[in-house]
């Protein structure tokens, strides 16, 4: 699977101490700005983005996308990481100003099986 990413899911995992999880969910991710256009010269299977104009764009145009919140529920979907730790992700990010909507925080938390709201 060629997975290629913006650089907002590798920094927002990078700050929450999670950046393993790329290699253990993707084995080889590429990080570039012009992601969008990378996916298509690769004919890649799966693009990382969190931004909204990119991810609008990628639905436009059939892109399969997934973003860092997505990342951490599949993370946990496949045990790679308990409810906590995914918790304390969604915490970090935030703190260091990554931009997680409310209804997203939420979002994860409950497919994670946490009775939390942000």
């Amino acid at each position: 699977m060629i997975v290629i990413s913006d650089t907002t899911p590798i920094i927002s995992l990078l700050k929450a101490g999670q950046l393993e999880l790329l290699q253990k969910l993707y084995n080889k991710v590429e990080g570039e700005s012009a992601a969008l256009i990378m996916y298509d010269e690769q004919k890649a299977d799966l693009l990382l983005m969190d931004e909204q104009k990119g991810r609008r764009v990628a639905k436009r145009l059939n892109v399969r996308h997934i973003g860092t919140a997505g990342i951490l529920m599949l993370a946990y979907d496949k045990g790679l990481i308990q409810a906590e730790k995914v918790k304390e992700c969604i915490d970090i990010m935030l703190e260091n100003k990554i931009r997680l909507g409310e209804n997203i925080c939420n979002i994860v938390m409950a497919h994670v099986g946490l009775d939390i709201q942000y």
